[in-house]
């Protein structure tokens, strides 16, 4: 593929098909790599119907364009299609050692002047970047869901991470109509270094009787939170959820970041949330 600006993004989760999504509304060439078939075609329905809803709503591009915006995405299972990217963003599942796999042959396949950054939402960004040749062109960028439709990102900097490397991504950033919040590098950076301990002692109260309805309606309803913690973890995906609590624990040796029962429960049974249409509430 040809062009100025060449978008990559490893792994058609959520994540992944919905920032493919708004590097292909933003104008710019975007490849998707992904091993997985049904995941490919569940990222393509996912794209055109959020792409027709955005329509709908009024709130993205006019009707006529949409042909030229999924023209745009580029869907491939072979990573050495991202042989020319100038940018790739990893949104593969939160696993240590998937995600340095990843880093790994990236830095393998990509040149030398492509910078990498990390999607992850816990894993230390110098832990990634050692994987690769480039440390200091790796960085994180950590996209909340739905990534349409959320204006900021979370920016993490690494001690290696260039100057240069931060401004490609903030210029990214800025192309996409986003806001980027530099922090600095460790577990969980700051959002999930605090959200996930609230959503493992929320879960934790509804094994004492205390309905996730209740508990949700408290901290909209007090503190002016849009979604209370139950709702926020169905929307980001509770085996994403159960994940990172994991990844927490491990890489700060802190026991508070535990996976509470009723949350391993829902994910044993399939219930993931808003994607399955049942987590601790129902999405019909």
């Amino acid at each position: 593929m040809t062009g100025e600006q060449h978008v990559g993004i490893v792994g058609a989760g959520v994540m992944g098909a919905g920032i493919a999504q708004c590097v292909a509304q933003a104008g710019l060439q975007v490849t998707v790599v992904e091993t997985d078939a049904t995941a490919v075609e569940n990222a393509r329905r996912q794209l055109k119907s959020a792409l027709r809803l955005s329509v709908l709503l009024g709130r993205g591009p006019a009707a006529a364009d949409l042909p030229g915006i999924t023209a745009r995405v580029h869907w491939t299972d072979r990573l050495e299609d991202l042989a020319t990217a100038t940018f790739v963003i990893e949104s593969v599942t939160e696993r240590v050692e998937l995600k340095r796999a990843v880093f790994a042959n990236l830095d393998r396949v990509c040149p030398p002047t492509a910078i990498f950054a990390s999607g992850t939402s816990a894993i230390p960004i110098a832990d990634l970047a050692a994987e690769t040749g480039r440390p200091e062109r790796v960085l994180g960028l950590h996209f909340m869901n739905p990534a349409p439709l959320t204006e900021t990102v979370e920016v993490i900097t690494s001690a290696q991470t260039s100057p240069d490397a931060l401004n490609r991504a903030l210029a990214l950033l800025d192309t996409l109509g986003k806001k980027g919040i530099v922090v600095g590098d460790g577990p969980g950076f700051v959002i999930n270094r605090v959200l996930m301990l609230g959503i493992a002692e929320a879960v934790a109260i509804t094994e004492t009787g205390t309905d996730a309805a209740t508990i949700d309606d408290l901290f909209e309803g007090c503190l002016g939170h849009r979604m209370g913690p139950l709702r926020t973890a169905d929307l980001i995906g509770l085996d994403n959820v159960a994940d990172t609590l994991v990844v927490l624990r491990e890489t700060t040796g802190d026991g508070r970041y535990r996976v509470p029962r009723a949350l391993a429960e829902l994910v044993a049974a399939g219930h993931l949330g808003r994607k399955t249409g049942k987590g601790f509430h129902e999405y019909p």
